[in-house]
This record gives structure tokens, C-alpha cells and sequence, in this order.
């Protein structure tokens, strides 16, 4: 009876004993991740060349990161989840250490002064979901790897300095369902065919780049496009005669300032919930179609094309008749 009481004696102690080494190696190791994201953070700082706002004062090892300015960490997990310094003025390059930030979800950098390339290691943030990175002085190419970011919603990268293509791997991003903006750059190529795979996308804007070539059909079938911008670059070809039936939510459509010939479709009246129409400056031509079931339509811009019967035949602007709302300009 003795022996056995010590026996069980021993293997509770050898069962606390391990319990207290299992609590440690968790706290070390709770510890070492914490560390991993201050240390991001920290880096991201050293980066910074100008702070006129002292946005960034409060980043020092007398306060937890997760108390950080801009810096919300989740509940469960002591680990940052966004990073939010948008419209601080802060200037300087973005931190490659920026990806091991694992758990970050949102990333909002807008409207300051970052500059050079977009490192690539933020395709290592699987987690992320809002990527904005606009309005600032970014050079380089998109990275490819960011379709790591498998798990990312929007992608805002608008008025910046980026060049070359538009990355094929973009289309990969199954979760993109809200809006791609990267107007307003120097990019170039054609725009992948790989877009239309992003069957939840709402809005579309690629407008003032370089880009060429034609907008690929697949991306003519995202019927939950609610916004296609690709004003002002060198894009070609014709306007499906079935758009108003396989882009039934449009509200804005914009391709200004292209090459796009041929006839504007009759089917475009099909897209009721239109508001803003722009096909200003193309090579458009022949008769207008009937604009009369788009009752929510409020702008129509459609000069400097060839667009009528050739003659001075009054029926060449009766479309402008019945539609309401309407603020022409032609």
C-alpha cells in the first residue's frame, strides 16, 4: 500500500513538474512572437525620415506596442491586427519587416509620403484583408508575391509612382470582392486576362496609367461590377454588344480618353442602375442608342467621337429626350 501511494506520489509530481515546464515553454514562446511584432514595428519606425506630428512619439519600450499610436491588437492573441497611420505626413520608406507582422488584417498607409518600392515581403501577410497604400510616392512594380496576401478584400494603391505591369497573380485573390484602385500611375502592358477570374470584384479602376492591348471578355462576365474606371491610357477595341446584359449593376462607367471604336451597344440600356456614362475622346461611331430606361442616369459624356449619321439629322441627339436626371455633356 505504501509502495503504491509513492508511486502515485511520484507520478503527480512528475505531472506538475510538467505542467510548470508546458507553462513556460508557452510563456517564452507567447513572449518571443509578442517581440517579433515590436521589433516590426520598431524597424518600421527606424524607416521614418520626417514625423512633423510626432505620430509616432509614443512608440518607445515604456508603453506595450499594443498601446501604441495607430496600433490595435486582438483580444484573443497579444499580436498586431491593423496599422493604421493614414494622413499623418510621415515620409520615408516602408519597413521589410513589415511582414512579420503575421496577424495583421489591415494596413492603411494613405495619404503621406512613403517612398520607394512596396517590399515585397508583404506578400508574407496571409491575414490581410485591407491594403491601402494610396496617395503617396511609391516607385517600382506591384509585387507579384502579393497574391500570398490570399485573404485580402481591397487593394488600394492609387496616386503613386509604380511602373510595369499588372501582375497576373492578382487573380488569384478569390477574397478581392469590394475594389482594385490603381489609377493613377505609370503602369503598363495589358490588363491580365487572370482579372476576370475575381467573380465577387465591385469595382474595377486602372485609370491614368499605360496601359494597351484590350480589356480582356472575362472581365466584361464580372457581373458584380458596380464600377469599371480605365480612363486615360491606350486601350482599344470594341464594347461587347451584350455589356448591358453581363454588367447589369454598373453605375459608373468610364473609358475616356482610349482608342475604343465601333458602335456604343444597344444593350447598354440594360444597365439601369447607371448614373455616370463616359465615353469621351474615343473613336466611336454611328447612331446613339436609346438611353431611355436608365432612370438613374445623371451624366453623359460622349465627345469627341463620330458618333451620329453623318448629316445633320435632328433624331442623331433624341436620346437625350427621354432620359431624366440628366446632365449632358457632349
Amino acid at each position: 500500500m505504501g509502495h503504491s501511494r509513492l508511486i502515485c506520489s511520484q507520478l503527480l509530481c512528475s505531472c506538475l513538474l510538467l505542467a510548470a515546464l508546458l507553462v513556460s515553454c508557452l510563456v517564452i514562446i507567447t513572449s518571443a512572437t509578442n517581440d517579433t511584432d515590436r521589433l516590426a514595428l520598431l524597424a518600421f519606425k527606424a524607416g521614418i525620415t520626417s514625423d512633423p506630428f510626432g505620430s509616432l512619439n509614443s512608440w518607445n519600450d515604456s508603453t506595450d506596442f499594443c498601446r501604441w499610436y495607430g496600433v490595435r491588437c486582438g483580444r484573443r492573441r497579444h499580436r498586431v491586427t491593423v496599422l493604421d497611420l493614414n494622413s499623418h505626413r510621415l515620409s520615408g520608406p516602408i519597413s521589410p519587416h513589415i511582414g512579420n507582422l503575421s496577424f495583421l488584417r489591415e494596413l492603411s498607409l494613405q495619404n503621406n509620403s512613403f517612398f520607394l518600392e512596396i517590399p515585397s515581403q508583404i506578400g508574407q501577410l496571409r491575414r490581410l484583408q485591407n491594403l491601402d497604400l494610396s496617395n503617396n510616392s511609391l516607385t517600382g512594380e506591384i509585387p507579384r508575391n502579393i497574391s500570398g496576401c490570399s485573404n485580402l478584400v481591397y487593394l488600394l494603391i492609387y496616386y503613386n509612382q509604380l511602373v510595369g505591369g499588372i501582375p497576373v497573380e492578382l487573380g488569384s485573390l478569390s477574397h478581392l470582392s469590394t475594389r482594385i484602385f490603381c489609377s493613377y500611375n505609370g503602369l503598363s502592358g495589358i490588363i491580365p486576362q487572370s482579372i476576370g477570374r475575381l467573380t465577387k470584384l465591385e469595382q474595377l479602376a486602372l485609370g491614368a496609367n499605360k496601359l494597351s492591348g484590350t480589356i480582356p471578355p472575362s472581365v466584361f462576365n464580372l457581373s458584380s461590377l458596380t464600377g469599371v474606371d480605365v480612363r486615360e491610357n491606350q486601350i482599344c477595341g470594341n464594347l461587347p454588344e451584350d455589356i448591358g446584359f453581363t454588367l447589369p449593376n454598373l453605375q459608373f462607367f468610364s473609358i475616356f480618353d482610349n482608342q475604343f471604336t465601333r458602335s456604343i451597344p444597344s444593350s447598354i440600356s440594360n444597365s439601369t442602375n447607371l448614373t455616370v456614362l463616359d465615353l469621351t475622346r474615343n473613336e466611336l461611331s454611328r447612331k446613339v442608342p436609346s438611353l431611355a430606361n436608365l432612370h438613374n442616369l445623371q451624366r453623359v459624356l460622349l465627345s469627341f467621337n463620330y458618333l451620329g449619321s453623318g448629316g445633320s439629322n435632328a433624331d442623331d441627339m433624341s436620346f437625350l429626350c427621354s432620359v431624366e436626371n440628366l446632365t449632358p455633356e457632349y
